[in-house]
């Protein structure tokens, strides 16, 4: 089994989709099982999400899995939720976000995703923002990286 998350700017400026779907067929290429953290909070998660959907109908046979994980509660899961429940595998908050501010949550978030994963499929280009501080976080805690070009 296979954990991998990603991480990349709020704005993109075109598709990345394609990128991503290969950087998870040379992950999933000789495993059964990939599970997928995805942020849901910018375009590069969007793209994220979408590369493993169509992951999962590409390999209907292999056992992947796409895990929205959230900082902390929002409301859109409750005005959309026909929309979270048909597009995710699971929808999580971590327990160990639960006592911090929401304005440290989502750096904090950042740091779950990592430590629970095994890659960090990562597009930056610049050298600031939450992508940028996840990309040092994970290169920090030696985790396998995957960085796409732009």
């Amino acid at each position: 089994m296979i954990t991998c998350t990603f991480a990349g700017h709020r704005e993109v400026f075109g598709s990345c989709t394609q990128k991503i779907e290969n950087a998870l067929e040379t992950l999933i290429e000789n495993e059964d099982t990939l599970y997928c953290y995805v942020g849901g909070m910018g375009e590069f998660d969007g793209f994220s999400a979408a590369a493993v959907r169509n992951l999962k109908r590409k390999y209907p046979n292999k056992e992947i899995r796409l895990t929205l994980v959230l900082p902390y509660m929002q409301q859109k899961l409750n005005e959309y939720k026909e929309y979270y429940e048909t597009s995710f595998d699971d929808i999580l908050i971590p327990a160990e976000l639960a006592e911090i501010h929401y304005k440290r949550a989502i750096p904090a978030r950042n740091r779950w995703l990592v430590d629970n994963s095994d890659y960090l499929i990562v597009m930056v280009w610049r050298d600031f923002g939450g992508a940028y501080t996840t990309l040092r976080y994970a290169q920090k805690q030696g985790k396998k990286i995957i960085l796409l070009e732009r």
